[in-house]
């Protein structure tokens, strides 16, 4: 999570959307960074609004801006399950080593699903608190160039970014059963993405 006071924004980590080269490249510019633990890295929206905010919006500001990354939800899937490939998770519970990326989404919809599968929601990480703290511009993670250029007016700096945290590469092939168990599943991620439009503009999902 990256903190810029002068311009009243907040950038959120959300796991997997490239967050990390955007807070390498963005840090000497923040007037504050959490990178660790991912707990608070990847501090979702109810997260921040519980013990962020209250303090950014005494000695900031009260007008800040909240701003997030979305990535399309099967490519999402995608990069936790090449990430949990990595050769430090053999013979780990987390690891997805010999298991298919078709099998994967199944088990990720799975009621009590398995360590391995056990990946959280984007829609529920966005997902705008009762009393009313919610993202305020929304960028899809395959719109660098909307991001980028958001960031760059909103900063008033150009800065470029490094590819980081590069997982393996797999055969991320879906059934188209297992796509439609997905989007019936999981409507809320489908929605929330389809829904992000130009400029960060998008419709929070109802609470």
């Amino acid at each position: 999570m990256l903190v810029f006071s002068t311009a009243r924004l907040v950038f959120l980590s959300v796991p997997k959307t490239g967050t990390t080269a955007y807070e390498e490249a963005l840090k000497p510019l923040a007037s504050m960074w959490v990178g660790a633990p991912p707990e608070l890295k990847h501090a979702p929206v109810f997260r921040y609004n519980r013990f962020y905010r209250p303090v950014l919006e005494k000695f900031v500001s009260d007008e800040l801006a909240v701003l997030a990354v979305m990535r399309e939800p099967v490519s999402w899937l995608g990069s936790w399950y090449r990430y949990r490939q990595r050769d430090d998770l053999k013979g780990q519970r987390t690891s997805t080593h010999d298991v298919s990326f078709d099998d994967f989404v199944q088990a990720y919809l799975m009621g009590n699903c398995p360590p391995f599968a056990n990946v959280g929601s984007q829609a529920k990480f966005l997902e705008p608190t009762k009393n009313g703290t919610a993202v305020t511009h929304l960028f899809r993670y395959e719109d660098q160039a909307g991001l980028k250029a958001f960031l760059e007016t909103r900063l008033g700096s150009t800065f470029a970014t490094e590819q980081m945290n590069s997982s393996p590469a797999a055969e991320l092939e879906l059934s188209d059963k297992t796509h439609a168990r997905l989007r019936r599943k999981m409507p809320g991620e489908f929605t929330l993405y389809d829904g992000i439009g130009s400029n960060g503009t998008y419709t929070p999902l109802e609470t």
